[in-house]
């Protein structure tokens, strides 16, 4: 069994909603120095603070200081995404005959259910479940962001002695509707203050992607990597095809993409890496789900964070194991559609070692 010793969780206020109530910071540490400030505030993620190979302290997630900022977040830095990630077609969908309308926040379409009024910006209730453990519920009322049933959800983040994130949804709802939660949480293993994430080198077990028309929505067509600058399946540095003359490219200007993970359905594996040389920072990320969206920060525009440091574009990079995007109408996607009472889980890891290796990938 694994020991837990010196494993803490503290909880700190991190400040007063308009409303009166005290949203608050929780500290989730291991004895190694890893540790994640999360605040029940959205369940965003506010700090990842993780050991380069000199043993400095690095926090390798974009954020801000204060629960005001995390209150517009309009990048949705850290932050819990429901009841469904990533696009939907014409902000619109249909189940069993009826047609549920969204909120249109992204030309005509929808994106990330409701960038002002989501889950990452409601106060959660939170649980400290153990020393190593929060638990985060939530109560989504029937039509609210315009999707049916009232849902119950429940996030938990675990900090494992090993240096990993393992962050598990449950849900579920009292009418048929559709359930597909993420973290959007934007990392950039040099420190968040460090600025451009090109030189991260970037690994993804994927043969396939999922290509997209001009708005970022899925064709519906599934394309092999190979032989395009969607192939990860040998790590390489971003900034290595990032600006390659390619028509997926253009349209996200950058990578802005959902890839097809290999071995779906056969539960929680790993599904990419991410690598900074300099800091000797490898993470690895785990999940359950079939897909993975790469995002490059690419619209991220002189954003102010942590002790002032200015986000640019591409100042960090996300990778959110989800469901494809726009699947609920799309037909050659499975649609993560839940009936009444079916419960929806999800499982995600995000793991931290150092890692010494040669210019050719040598250890």
């Amino acid at each position: 069994m694994e020991s837990r010793i010196n494993m803490s969780v503290e909880k700190k206020r991190f400040g007063i909603l308009p409303d009166g109530r005290t949203a608050g910071l929780y500290k989730i540490k291991n004895q190694k120095g890893f540790e994640v400030h999360v605040t029940d505030f959205g369940v965003n993620i506010v700090s990842l603070l993780v050991k380069n190979r000199n043993g400095e302290k690095k926090d390798v997630a974009l954020g801000f200081d204060h629960l005001e900022d995390y209150m517009d977040n309009h990048g949705m830095f850290g932050a819990t995404v429901g009841r469904n990630v990533n696009r939907i077609s014409n902000a619109e969908f249909e189940i069993d005959g009826r047609t549920h309308c969204l909120a249109k926040n992204r030309g005509r379409h929808n994106i990330h259910s409701d960038k002002e009024h989501g889950f990452h910006k409601v106060l959660w209730d939170a649980e400290i479940i153990d020393e190593n453990a929060v638990k985060f519920s939530y109560v989504s009322p029937d039509g609210e962001q315009g999707f049916p049933g009232e849902l119950k959800v429940t996030v938990t983040y675990t900090v494992t002695e090993a240096g990993g994130l393992i962050i598990s949804y449950e849900a579920v709802s009292d009418k048929k509707t559709l359930i597909n939660l993420t973290n959007h949480n934007y990392f950039n293993l040099g420190g968040h203050e460090s600025g451009s994430i090109e030189d991260t080198e970037v690994k993804i077990l994927a043969d396939e992607f999922t290509p997209v028309d001009e708005d970022i929505i899925p064709t519906g067509e599934f394309r092999q990597v190979e032989g395009t600058p969607m192939d990860f399946r040998r790590r390489k540095r971003i900034q290595k095809d990032i600006s390659d003359d390619y028509d997926q490219l253009k349209y996200g200007n950058g990578y802005d993409h959902n890839f097809v993970i290999r071995s779906s359905g056969c539960g929680i594996r790993k599904i990419a890496e991410a690598y900074q040389r300099q800091q000797g920072i490898l993470m690895e990320v785990y999940s359950d789900l079939p897909g993975l969206q790469f995002y490059t920060g690419n619209s991220i525009c002189d954003i102010q964070g942590k002790g002032g440091v200015i986000y640019r574009k591409r100042s960090g990079f996300c990778m959110e194991p989800q469901y494809f995007p726009n699947s609920i109408n799309t037909e050659t996607f499975e649609a993560p559609v839940f009936d009444a009472g079916e419960k929806y889980h999800a499982a995600v890891m995000y793991q931290f070692v150092l890692r010494e290796e040669k210019e050719n990938g040598e250890k």
